[in-house]
This record gives structure tokens, sequence and C-alpha cells, in this order.
């Protein structure tokens, strides 16, 4: 017997004491769920596109932080994969630095330049892209990165830093869910 999804809504809204109907209804969805956070994984390199009119091919992006969350070396489920993925499919060239997730991200990713540390990520590169925020990436001497950056922008997807702090030190900023900052 095939049971619809509002049916499985129902089984799960009922079985559920009134959690309420969006908690049912994405346990009912099961693999919805992932597939919808993939997607607004792989968002997140449209959001780097923007910053240059939607177009990366040629350029060098560093992504700061591989790994699932800060102060861990586990990939599993990593927003950088999709993120990195979508940034080549885009036709851009990816360094990447994190502190402690190297050799694992070594094991995932092919094409990218691993760096020996966030300075050497963002050397000569048109965007800095946090991914994870380790406690290192917020203590980033701000101005040294914009000198050594072709184009001197953040893509901070983890809102470490406040857009002020990051433009008075030369870079044009976007972060996720705030105004619309930069256009490059």
């Amino acid at each position: 017997m095939k049971v619809d999804l509002q049916e499985r809504v129902a089984l799960v809204t009922g079985a559920a004491g009134g959690i309420g109907r969006e908690i049912a209804l994405t346990l009912a969805e099961n693999g919805a769920v992932v597939a919808v956070n993939d997607l607004r994984k792989r968002a997140m390199a449209r959001k780097v596109a923007n910053a240059f009119g939607g177009n990366l091919r040629g350029r060098s992006i560093a992504v700061l932080g591989v790994t699932f969350k800060p102060n861990t070396d586990d990939m599993r489920d990593a927003p950088s994969i999709p993120l990195i993925t979508a940034l080549q499919d885009m036709g851009a060239e990816v360094r990447v630095f994190d502190p402690v997730g190297m050799e694992q991200a070594r094991k995932i990713f092919e094409n990218v330049t691993f760096c020996e540390n966030a300075y050497d990520c963002a050397r000569g590169c048109h965007a800095l892209v946090i991914v994870t925020e380790w406690e290192q990436f917020r203590a980033l001497d701000l101005k040294e990165m914009a000198s050594i950056m072709v184009c001197p922008v953040i893509v901070d997807l983890r809102n470490i830093y406040s857009p002020e702090e990051v433009m008075r030190n030369g870079f044009h900023y976007c972060g996720v869910g705030r105004p619309k900052s930069l256009a490059y």
C-alpha cells in the first residue's frame, strides 16, 4: 500500500503529538531535506559568483575552512564540498586552507591548491570565502589580507566579521542575510 505525502504528514503529525505541521512535513519528506540542504550549499557558490557579476571563469578563490565545523577534521557533510565543486564548475581556480582538516581535504578534493596558512591561501586571489568559523579566522590581519589579494573581496558565509570592520580595512564585503553590500 503506497501512502502519499499528505497521508505521511498526517501520520507523523499524529504520532508527533502536535509538534507542528512543518516539523512533521520535514520528517515525512526524508530525502527532500538532504536535497534542499545540498542546494543551499551550492547556492553559496552563486553568492561568490554574484560578487563578480556572475562570472568566476579564470578567477582564483581562497576558501578558508573546509571541515564540517571548527576544532575537528570531520569532513562529513561539510558545506565546503558542494561549494568547492560548484566554484570549480563555474570555472574558478580554488585554493584552500583549514587549520586541522587539510589531510582529510586532500582525500576529497581534486584540482585545488592546498595552502600552508590563511595568508598563503589568499595571496593573489580574487575573493576570500570564509566557510568554517575557526577562531584563527576571526583574528586575521585584514589590512594585510587586502594587500596581498588581487581583488579584496570577502564572502563571509559565517558572518564572523562586521561589514564595517571589513570595509574599513579595504575589503568589499558580502555576508549571509545582510543587505547586499558589494558588486564587482
